[in-house]
């Protein structure tokens, strides 16, 4: 064999050696979204600024005394999420409110995830009430105002993700900017995209609907918006008690409209029983996914583990999930008829003692 032979075939081994030792010692990451995959885990505690004003003390699952904000840390929590109201009779969830606890929450080391209801009061499927500031516009004016509006919290609370609307099923700003009237709405809600874009191009948007039922109708209509994530409120009292059409839609919105896509909402009762006099939303079995999930602590923290699967495990493009009203203990007594209707499905007992279900916000 000549020289020249030999050294190629030298080089040809080595080459050989060193591919092997590489596919040995350094696996090759996997194709697609998940590479880039980011863990949502959130609680949405939008009434926490109200509620500590009365001063309830907190514990730990170690009966522990811990600030909340502490207590959901060192859980696990890596996203708060909350709502922004425009002119909110008490001020709370307004802009000051907000903004101030969005300093907090980011001093804190937590990514926030804002709301933003465009109305003064709950924006949900049945109700989408314009703003009192903002009623008298024409349709030109209220484009411009809800426009700058949108950049101007972008641009003082830097929300790492925020939502162009709540529950936006039937449409926002009514009745300009229902969904009947769809060019409208549309233009609105690229509006407040084109805002938040300039603002702030970090910030991830969502555009958030309220169950499974005619998801993929509604983001079939606004698919062309340049936003980035997909959200669904699921509660099973609401929603369907089906899991598994929870998880296969999901997969089909994400795949069908090229997005990733969490669970923006959604809570389970530790239990059925009640720590004030304010009638509670869950209170019965029959709103219950039985046997499977009872209204105990283990039930809810299995229900939150088979959502944390479904959003981060199963669905390719899932990012996570956001748990509705953490923080929502029955804040002003035994005996108040205005206060919590959620006490039953908050993260922490009838004592202030986290609860078990916290165990699930880690990310693994």
């Amino acid at each position: 064999m000549k020289a020249s032979a030999k050294k190629l075939l030298s080089a040809g081994l080595l080459f050989f050696m060193l591919a092997v030792g590489c596919s040995k010692d350094e696996p090759s990451e996997p194709d697609g979204p998940e590479t880039n995959k980011t863990f949502i885990s959130s609680v949405d505690i939008s009434r926490y600024p109200e509620i500590m004003l009365s001063n309830p003390v907190f514990y730990d699952q170690n009966n522990q005394v811990k600030d909340l904000l502490s207590i959901l840390k060192e859980s696990g929590v890596n996203t708060i999420r909350v709502k922004l109201w425009v002119d909110p009779a008490d001020g709370h969830a307004g802009f000051a409110e907000v903004k101030q606890f969005s300093q907090t929450l980011h001093n804190k080391g937590f990514k926030t995830w804002l709301t933003v209801h465009y109305s003064d009061t709950w924006a949900d499927p049945g109700s989408q009430e314009t703003p009192a500031r903002w009623q008298n516009l024409d349709y030109p004016n209220l484009l411009d105002s809800m426009s700058a509006y949108t950049a101007k919290v972008v641009e003082e609370m830097s929300p790492d993700y925020i939502q162009i609307g709540n529950e936006i099923n039937a449409g926002f700003l009514f009745p300009m900017g229902s969904i009947n009237n769809f060019n409208q709405f549309k233009a609105l809600l690229e509006a407040g995209i084109q805002a938040v874009r300039k603002a702030n191009s970090d910030t991830k948007i969502m555009l958030h609907f309220a169950g499974i039922n005619g998801a993929s109708l509604f983001y079939n209509k606004v698919k062309d918006l340049d936003f980035d994530i997909i959200g669904l409120s699921y509660y099973p009292w609401w929603h369907g008690k089906e899991l598994s059409v929870l998880e296969q839609t999901m997969k089909q919105l994400s795949e069908n409209y090229d997005k990733d896509i969490v669970v923006a909402e959604t809570a389970y009762p530790f239990t059925l029983d009640w720590n004030d006099w304010t009638n509670n939303i869950v209170g019965t079995e029959d709103q219950l996914i039985s046997p499977d999930y009872p209204a105990s602590e283990t039930g809810q923290q299995e229900f939150i583990r088979a959502i944390k699967t479904i959003s981060w495990e199963n669905v390719e493009r899932g990012l996570g999930f956001s748990y509705w009203g953490g923080e929502q203990i029955a804040w002003k007594g035994p005996e108040a008829t205005d206060a919590s209707a959620w006490e039953n499905l908050a993260l922490f007992d009838f004592n202030n003692k986290a609860l078990q279900v916290l165990n699930e916000f880690e990310s693994e």
